[in-house]
C-alpha cells in the first residue's frame, strides 16, 4: 500500500477561490473584511510568515494592514496599538505574529485583542468556546485546517481513534477538542508519554505536532491509518520536513500530508476564513 496524498495546496487554492467571491459580495454590501497584522521586531521567519499572510489577503480581496514595530517596542506601546485596532470598524481580525520579544508577555497581548477580532483563535474566550462546544469563538487556524483536510477526503471521524502528538495551545489541545467534537475517541501524547509507539499504533488518525524530525516512523503507524503532519523542521541537509518520516510512513498509511504542501497552506487559508466570518458577524 502506498498512501494517497492529502494535497493542502490544492485544497487551499479551491477554498481561496470561493473566499474571493464571498469577499467581493461582502465588499459590494459595504462590509469588506479587514485584517491587521502586527509584527514586532525583525525575526526572519516571522517576516516570511507575515508577508505570506498579507499577500493571501491581497489575492482574496481582503483589506490588510501591516503594522511593523521596532523590537524595542514596550508592552504598553504594543497594547496601545492593539487597543486602537480593537476600536477600528474597518478591522475585523487582529493577528499579533508570534514569537514576541522576550520583554513582552504573549499571553497578556493575546488577551488584549477583542474576542470578536481574535481570528487566530488564541484568546481564552475562543478556547473556552471550543472546549464547551459553543459557536461564538474562532477555531485556531492550523487544527481547523487539518479538520478541513479530513473533510475534503470524506473521512468519517465518528467512532475512530485519533492520537494527537503534542499538547500546545496552538495545535495539540484545540485539535483534540475538534476531533472530540466529531465523536472521535482522542488520545493526547506528549514528552512524558512513556511509550509513544504503543499509542500511535492504535490510531486510525495520527496528528503529529511536536517539531521533531522523523518522530513518527513507519513501525509506529497502523496499516491504513491517516497521518497529518503539522511539523515544520529542517533536516540535516537543510531541507524542509515535518515530524513524520514521510518516505517510510507513506508505505503504511492510507492517506498522508506532505511537508511542504500539506497543512501549511491551510493555516493561512483558515485565517482568511476566520477574518471573513468576523466581518459577517460584525
Amino acid at each position: 500500500m502506498t498512501a494517497q496524498i492529502i494535497d493542502g495546496l490544492a485544497l487551499s487554492k479551491k477554498l481561496r477561490a470561493s473566499f474571493k467571491e464571498e469577499v467581493a459580495t461582502l465588499t459590494a454590501q459595504g462590509k469588506r473584511p479587514g485584517l491587521a497584522v502586527v509584527l514586532v521586531g525583525e525575526d526572519p521567519a516571522s517576516q516570511v510568515y507575515v508577508r505570506n499572510k498579507i499577500k493571501a489577503c491581497e489575492d482574496t480581496g481582503i483589506h490588510s494592514v501591516l503594522q511593523k514595530l521596532e523590537a524595542e517596542t514596550t508592552q504598553v506601546q504594543l497594547l496601545a496599538h492593539i487597543d486602537a485596532l480593537n476600536k477600528d470598524p474597518n478591522i475585523h481580525g487582529i493577528l499579533v505574529q508570534l514569537p514576541l520579544p522576550k520583554h513582552i508577555d504573549a499571553d497578556t497581548v493575546i488577551e488584549a485583542i477583542a474576542p470578536e477580532k481574535d481570528v487566530d483563535g488564541f484568546h481564552i474566550s475562543s478556547a473556552g468556546a471550543l472546549m464547551t462546544g459553543l459557536p461564538h469563538g474562532f477555531w485556531p487556524c492550523t487544527p481547523h485546517g487539518c479538520l478541513k483536510m479530513l473533510d475534503d477526503i470524506g473521512y468519517e471521524l465518528r467512532g475512530k481513534h485519533a492520537v494527537v502528538v503534542g499538547r500546545s495551545n496552538i495545535v495539540g489541545k484545540p485539535m483534540a477538542m475538534m476531533l472530540l467534537g466529531r465523536s472521535a475517541t482522542v488520545t493526547i501524547c506528549h514528552s512524558a508519554t512513556p511509550d509513544l509507539a504503543a499509542m500511535t499504533r492504535q490510531a486510525d488518525v495520527i496528528v503529529a505536532a511536536v517539531g521533531k524530525v522523523n518522530l513518527i516512523t513507519a513501525d509506529m503507524v497502523k496499516p491504513g491509518a491517516v497521518v497529518l503532519d503539522v511539523g515544520m523542521n529542517r533536516n540535516a541537509e537543510g531541507k524542509l520536513c515535518g515530524d513524520v518520516d514521510f518516505d517510510g510512513v507513506k508505505e503504511v498509511a492510507s492517506w498522508i500530508t506532505p511537508v511542504p504542501g500539506g497543512v501549511g497552506p491551510m493555516t493561512i487559508t483558515m485565517l482568511l476564513a476566520n477574518t471573513i466570518e468576523s466581518a459577517k458577524r460584525a
